[in-house]
């Protein structure tokens, strides 16, 4: 049997980004006198595409292009995000796939310059065989980058996992032919989840004690 591959997505899923997300997003929607979100009904209405997203919550790219209000939000990020934590336990279960010796590696809707800063800043890169995000702010999709991921370094997908926190991770390993695992404590909400019929798990302590990973 060919070697255990982990594709780990970012955002929510090993960084605690929510609260971030949250607060930014609801600047923006104060700005324009929207409706704020509470955290409940943002992980009702949270989706990819991001353009698709902001006019769920009432941007008007009628009267304004998707481009400002998608630089205000990543300005306001950008210059918090040193500030959010890992996921709690991230670092155990990442130390306890490495030595297991399964590969991991990253995808993310991040853009690649920040994407490597990130991961720099919280000091776990070196768990990682490689790492792709996108090469524009506006997450279109990640589907382009994991194929150029697999086939850059030669991942068998038969035994490969996209674990993440959205139905767009989904997406995207349907896409990419492989299987998904998807963690209820990011950005979407557990019955959204429950809609992909992917395997759930609610914190990634459950990973090191289930056998999902030999489903």
């Amino acid at each position: 049997m060919s070697e255990t591959t982990i594709i780990w997505d970012w955002n929510g899923t090993l960084l605690n980004d929510l609260d971030l997300c949250l607060s930014s997003i609801n600047i923006l929607l104060k700005n324009r006198k929207l409706p704020q979100l509470d955290q409940q009904s943002y992980k009702e209405v949270f989706s990819f595409p991001i353009k698709d997203y902001y006019a769920t919550i009432g941007f008007d790219f009628s009267k304004e292009d998707f481009e400002i209000p998608a630089k205000e939000f990543i300005d306001l990020y950008d210059n918090q995000v040193e500030n959010c934590a890992l996921q709690p336990a991230t670092l155990e279960v990442l130390s306890f796939f490495k030595r297991k010796g399964i590969r991991q590696f990253v995808l993310s809707a991040m853009k690649q310059s920040m994407l490597n800063h990130t991961l720099k800043h919280n000091n776990i890169l070196h768990f990682f065989e490689g790492v792709a995000g996108l090469n524009d702010h506006y997450a279109v999709s990640k589907v382009e980058r994991g194929q150029q991921l697999i086939g850059k370094f030669d991942i068998d997908k038969s035994n490969t996992w996209i674990i993440g926190d959205t139905n767009h991770d989904f997406e995207v390993a349907q896409a990419l032919g492989i299987r998904c695992i998807l963690i209820t404590d990011g950005h979407q909400s557990e019955n959204r989840l429950k809609q992909t019929g992917c395997p759930l798990i609610s914190n990634l302590q459950h990973l090191i004690n289930s056998d999902l990973l030999k489903m």
